[in-house]
Formats: C-alpha cells, structure tokens, sequence
C-alpha cells in the first residue's frame, strides 16, 4: 500500500457514536463518485503504458507492468454502463491497483484519488433502491455526504476472475 495511504489509514478511529469508521478510497468515473474499502487497494499509481489485447471485453484496456507484475487494467465506467470505452487512455492519469487471492487489476481513473473516512450512520441501505431482479449485490452502501451521494462498491463482486481472463494463446 503506498505509504500516504497507510498513513493515513492509522489514524482512523475505530468506533464512534455514529457506528464503526469506514475508510473509502473515493474517485470519479464521468460524473459519478465511487468509494472501496480501503483494504481492496493495494496501492495508487501513475498510469503506466498500457498495452492492448485483442479478443477481450471493451472494459478491459489491455495489460501493464506495475512493479514487474503484469495485470489487466480495467475501465470501470465502461464495465459498470455496459457501454463502450468511457474515454482516451491518455485521460487516465492514475491507477488503483487491486490485488487479493483471486484477483489482480488495475482501474483507470482520471484524477487522484482521495481518502474518506465514513461511518456507518453514513451508509443507506442500497436493497431499499432496487427492484429485486436488478444485480446490486456490489453496493455495499449510499455514502451520504453533505453535498452529495458516492456509491460504496466492492470492487471484487463488480470484477470476477472470469471477467478479465486473458484470451488463451495457442
């Protein structure tokens, strides 16, 4: 984990008033805002050079090598819409990099994320905004801020390993 976000993960209480302290990575996507736990990122990094692949799904931008590890890098806008491509690689100036036991990527986004401390009081239920055959078992909460509403997402149900499993080479 880059250390100013390790850093800054110490010094978060761990229970309040207002229930159990969350800190949230948070960054846009378009117009929307997003926030991960913070235990799901590894670390931020400037975007290195990516190189496409063919033969994968138009959210996967193509592979980069992040301190001599070679992941996918994945564009969660276009993922998250079902749409095309959401922009130019050259607008992604930073990547989150996720890694746990069954996953390894990177997610392009367009300007420096920042960390956010919420708590559970915080947190609306997302199950009272959905009809029941839409998929929102990603949300984890509607982050409930002052001027504005993020999604707290668990980007390990959003991307499964199926979902940026290379093309096989023969």
């Amino acid at each position: 984990m880059n250390e100013l976000l390790k850093a800054k993960a110490e010094k978060v209480p761990e229970e309040t008033n207002k229930g159990k302290a969350i800190q949230l990575i948070v960054f846009r996507q378009g117009n929307e805002e997003f926030g991960l736990h913070i235990s799901q990122i590894k670390e931020v990094v400037k975007t290195p050079p990516i190189t496409p692949l063919p033969q994968t799904p138009n959210y996967i931008r193509g592979v980069a090598n992040i301190r001599g590890n070679v992941i996918a890098m994945v564009d969660l806008k276009a993922k998250l819409s079902g749409q095309g491509m959401a922009g130019a690689l050259e607008d992604y100036g930073y990547s989150l990099v996720v890694s746990s036991e069954e996953l390894h990527m990177g997610i392009l986004v367009k300007d420096l994320p920042v960390t956010l401390t919420v708590y559970e009081s915080d947190l609306g239920d997302p199950n009272t905004l959905f009809q029941d055959e839409v998929d929102h078992s990603f949300i984890n909460g509607i982050v409930k801020l002052p001027k504005r509403l993020l999604l707290y997402i668990d980007i390990l149900r959003v991307m499964e390993m199926k979902d940026i499993t290379m093309p096989e080479t023969t």
